[in-house]
């Protein structure tokens, strides 16, 4: 997936969903674009390389990804316990965006909870071990 249809697919998740290059004060973050939702990060990755997308992810659904998926690895400059970096360049459409949705849900659940705003979706991590585990090839 190329930067433009990646940065459409994020502003799709909801009306809710902002863009914003928030480090442009810092030389190492001029290009860091990030998606928020609820005004929190659920999304990042830097428009002057297009090689890793740091997203939300469950502790424990990480170690999993890692080893299934080569694309998959370590975020940009986040924990490793609650984030993970995937390669665009390298990841079939399809994962990127479940895992896109998937950060943006978790993001939004969490927030949306502490605000005591209801939730018109099951939390993504409930569904997730109610659905069966898909597995993508890579194209």
């Amino acid at each position: 997936m190329n930067i433009e249809d990646y940065r459409e697919y994020c502003l799709s998740l909801g009306a809710d969903v902002e863009e914003k290059l928030p480090f442009q004060k810092f030389k190492s973050g001029e290009g860091v674009l990030v998606f928020y939702v609820m005004g929190h990060m659920f999304s990042f990755f830097d428009c002057n390389d297009f090689s890793v997308i740091s997203l939300k992810c469950q502790p424990e659904r990480i170690e999993d990804l890692k080893v299934e998926y080569d694309c998959i690895g370590n975020p940009y400059n986040e924990s490793p316990k609650h984030w993970i970096g995937i390669n665009p360049n390298s990841a079939p459409d399809d994962l990127l965006q479940e895992l896109t949705r998937n950060s943006y849900e978790i993001v939004k659940a969490k927030y949306a909870s502490k605000r005591g705003q209801k939730q018109t979706r099951l939390d993504f991590a409930e569904r997730e071990h109610t659905r069966p585990k898909v597995k993508y090839t890579k194209k």
